[in-house]
């Protein structure tokens, strides 16, 4: 269970990409627990500065602020690196709709980059971040790999083209790669300001201010929330997987199902409060119901998720309560 005790090389080196943001940060902060170097490469665009500081007197860290849609600095980047956890992305689904050609730069030319160097630089694995948002309009589920509907937005797009560039690295180059599609990641230092920030940590900020939040639609979508902790494991555990489970994509979820309103009134109750939320309109592009099969990441990865809904929301209120 979980990923402490996982061993790699000694003196392994990581490139973080994104290395500033939510997932990012904590992938760093796991590695360096763990005894391993870590490179973060990060544009500071949509990660904080504040996720870095507290690695900088860590001398197995590195800090380079570049941009991945400059292939140089990729290259710069990858130079010696063992293992490339890429997270670096622009995220949210509505704000995508808005900016289509800078999601297409970023999340797609980026990644691409990314591969490219890693490609040069003879990097042995290349995992990188992926998203639920490919399954698109198809009804059923859970979701299951190899059964996607039609993309309901830029953002979607970009993440299901990084899966076919990663498909024909393995193919033409041999890279290893694999695409970890995850579903709603919530956890400490995910940021819970601005138009786009994630529900969970919106939600969180808002009743500890004494705001009331605003739930998208009825409520009743569903969606199945992942507490990061797993996604670290999954990281980590794609970077030990074999090459036959490269040029793949893997559900990273817990295979779990909770509807938003549930969650709203859950988080009430853990805060001691007893208010009501205002309703809004839907989002445009979101999907209604959310539940992943993770049974090819456990087949393949050896992913074994250790942290439920329950035990990962317990310790996201315990963070925010303490840090917002």
């Amino acid at each position: 269970m979980g990923y402490k005790n996982l061993k790699f090389p000694e003196n392994s080196l990581f490139l973080v990409t994104g290395g500033a943001g939510f997932i990012g940060s904590n992938l760093c902060e796991a590695i360096l627990d763990m005894g391993y170097r870590v490179r973060c490469l990060d544009d500071l665009s949509t990660g904080s500065r504040k996720n870095v500081e507290m690695f900088l007197d860590n001398p197995n860290y590195e800090f380079i602020e570049g941009d991945i849609k400059d292939l140089d600095t990729c290259i710069k980047a990858c130079k010696g690196v063992d293992y490339i956890l890429n997270q670096a992305a622009w995220g949210s689904v509505p704000r995508s709709i808005e900016m289509p050609i800078f999601y297409c730069k970023n999340n797609i030319e980026g990644t691409l980059n990314m591969m490219e160097a890693a490609r040069q630089c003879n990097v042995k694995k290349f995992v990188y971040a992926s998203s639920s948002s490919v399954y698109g309009d198809e009804p059923n589920l859970p979701k299951k790999e190899g059964r996607e509907g039609n993309l309901l937005s830029p953002y979607a797009l970009t993440k299901r083209c990084d899966e076919e560039w990663g498909k024909l690295y393995k193919k033409l180059y041999n890279l290893d790669t694999y695409g970890m599609r995850y579903f709603n990641v919530f956890g400490r230092r995910q940021n819970p300001d601005g138009a786009y920030a994630a529900v969970i940590p919106k939600f969180l900020k808002q009743l500890i201010n004494g705001e009331i939040p605003t739930i998208n639609g009825d409520g009743r979508q569903s969606r199945d929330f992942t507490y990061i902790d797993n996604v670290i494991e999954a990281n980590l555990k794609a970077c030990l997987a074999p090459s036959e489970a490269a040029g793949e994509a893997f559900n990273i979820a817990y295979g779990g199902r909770e509807y938003l309103i549930d969650i709203y009134y859950g988080l009430t109750k853990a805060l001691g409060l007893d208010v009501e939320p205002n309703f809004g309109p839907d989002r445009k592009g979101d999907i209604k119901h959310s539940n992943a099969d993770i049974s090819k990441a456990k087949e393949l990865l050896g992913y074994d998720p250790e942290y439920s809904f329950q035990d990962g929301i317990k310790l996201a209120i315990e963070w925010y309560k303490e840090n917002l």
